[in-house]
């Protein structure tokens, strides 16, 4: 299973999408606190419509804390800051895939935890700061999935 991961979100409707995206598939949605809403926020259940109650989520206190749940997963970060795309990374079973805040994206005292070849980032025009996280994610986790042969798909 793959495992979506982020950091401190702070805005409900990305992460109510996530969790239908993490229902529809199968990856487990990991939430690093601390969050910037309430899990029972409505603008969350709205964009989660009630995907929520099939999504797995699983909340951490912080950083630390979530890599002692998963010590064994390959953690792949997300930033701008790379130099590796995203589509040159070989995915498998078990990895993290690792996104920031929306207004703060990882911070360096993350970053510096994961090794630089597993740094990646998605091609953006010259002059754009970032994508949407909830669409950013979405792309990593369906390259992700594609690569593992879309497993448990119809």
């Amino acid at each position: 299973m793959l495992h979506l991961v982020l950091h401190q979100p702070e805005i409900p409707p990305n992460t109510g999408n996530l969790m239908r995206l993490a229902a529809n598939t199968g990856v487990q949605l990991h939430l690093i606190h601390p969050l910037g809403f309430y899990l029972r926020d409505k603008e969350l259940q709205r964009a989660g419509l009630d995907y929520h109650e099939w999504a797995r989520v699983q909340e951490h206190a912080d950083w630390a804390a979530f890599r002692a749940a998963l010590p064994g997963a390959r953690v792949w970060a997300f930033t701008t800051k790379a130099q590796r795309l995203y589509t040159d990374a070989a995915f498998a079973d078990g990895d993290a895939l690792l996104f920031g805040s929306e207004t703060r994206g990882l911070p360096a005292a993350v970053i510096d935890t994961i090794p630089p070849e597993q740094r990646l980032r998605l091609p953006m025009q010259a002059n754009s700061r970032s994508l949407n996280l909830a669409n950013a994610a979405a792309i990593a986790t369906y390259e992700a999935w594609r690569q593992l042969g879309f497993a448990g798909a119809l």
